[in-house]
Formats: C-alpha cells, sequence, structure tokens
C-alpha cells in the first residue's frame, strides 16, 4: 500500500487493497482525499494497479506499481505516464529531485523520475521521507537512522527497533512506526 500527502494541505493519495467486506476493486488503483481522509475518491487505475509506494509534492505524482516500474502523473493521479523501470521500495520528492530506495542503492531523478543515478556512498534505506525544507530522513534495512539534507552527505543517527513507516517534520525531528510504538527521531 502507498500513501502520499501534499505538505501544507488535505491533500492525500493512497492506494492498497480494499477490506474484505468492500465492494471497491481490488487492487484499489489510486484514491484521493481533498478532506485529510475524511472521505475518499477513486482517482484512477482502479483494478488495475496497487502503488507500493507513492510520493507527491503537489505538482508531480510518482508511484511505483509492483511490476514494472514507476508512473508519473501531473494532474493529480487523474492519467500517467511510464517513468523509470525502477522497482523503488519507498519515495520522496524535494526540490533536487525525485528519489528512490531501491535494491541497488539510493537513486536520484532530476527528471521527473525518467531517469536516474545511484546517490554514492548513500546508506541502504529501505525507507525514505522528505521534511517540506527538503530534509531527506532514512532507516537503513540494519534498523540505523540517517538524515541528509541534501541527499548527497548522509549523518547517522541513531538505531531503532525495526518500524514500517517513516514521516519527516524538518531537518530536527521525524517520525518512525511499527504495530505497536511511535518513535520521534532527531
Amino acid at each position: 500500500m502507498g500513501l502520499a500527502g501534499v505538505t501544507g494541505s488535505d491533500r492525500i493519495f493512497a492506494s492498497g487493497h480494499p477490506g474484505p467486506r468492500s465492494s471497491a476493486p481490488n487492487p484499489l488503483g489510486l484514491v484521493a482525499s481533498e478532506d485529510g481522509g475524511q472521505t475518499w475518491t477513486p482517482r484512477s487505475v482502479a483494478g488495475d494497479i496497487d502503488f507500493h509506494a507513492l510520493a507527491t509534492n503537489g505538482q508531480l505524482l510518482v508511484g511505483f506499481d509492483g511490476i514494472n516500474g514507476l508512473l508519473v502523473s501531473t494532474d493529480d493521479g487523474r492519467s500517467w505516464t511510464p517513468g523509470a523501470p525502477l522497482a523503488a521500495a519507498a519515495l520522496a520528492i524535494t526540490d533536487r529531485g525525485v528519489w528512490a530506495t531501491t535494491p541497488d542503492g539510493l537513486q536520484h531523478s532530476t527528471d521527473d523520475a525518467q531517469t536516474f543515478t545511484t546517490v554514492p556512498d548513500a546508506p541502504a534505506l529501505a525507507l525514505l521521507a522528505a521534511a517540506p525544507d527538503g530534509t531527506l530522513w532514512g532507516i537503513d534495512t540494519a534498523d540505523t537512522v540517517w538524515r541528509s539534507p541534501d541527499g548527497t552527505h548522509w549523518e547517522q543517527r541513531s538505531t531503532i527497533n525495526s518500524v514500517n513507516a517513516l514521516v519527516a517534520r524538518n531537518a530536527e525531528n521525524a517520525y518512525a512506526a511499527n504495530e505497536q510504538l511511535l518513535y520521534t527521531l532527531s
């Protein structure tokens, strides 16, 4: 399941599978909320695509379809064009471009997810999140927390228990969670 929100607004995009009692198509495709998740509206690719990762900056929406690679939308997910054939575990967008965690390491795109280059010396991140100020936070495969002001210079911060979600607030704070705990990262 992918989930991404537009900073400073109540717009949220999500993807995944419906509940067992739902009549919604499986997979859901892309659904959108304009009220912070109170209500959801099907947006596109219902029954066809389950986005495993999503990221948006309000103008660009990028998703990994779980099979072929990235899809890119410039109209809030109403239509999609192919991006790079990249298997992204997590995606983030900053003013410097699109970032993706992959089995081959952290990748960076400056052309709206059409091509990517490997970020040298970046940690092997499993989770990735961008703060509104452009700071990137990541958690690697050994549960070490990392922070970068620019995506190229990474600073080890701490080690935490296994988590499956990460949200970046700013250069000083981020939050990570699993099914039982919420961690404040600094």
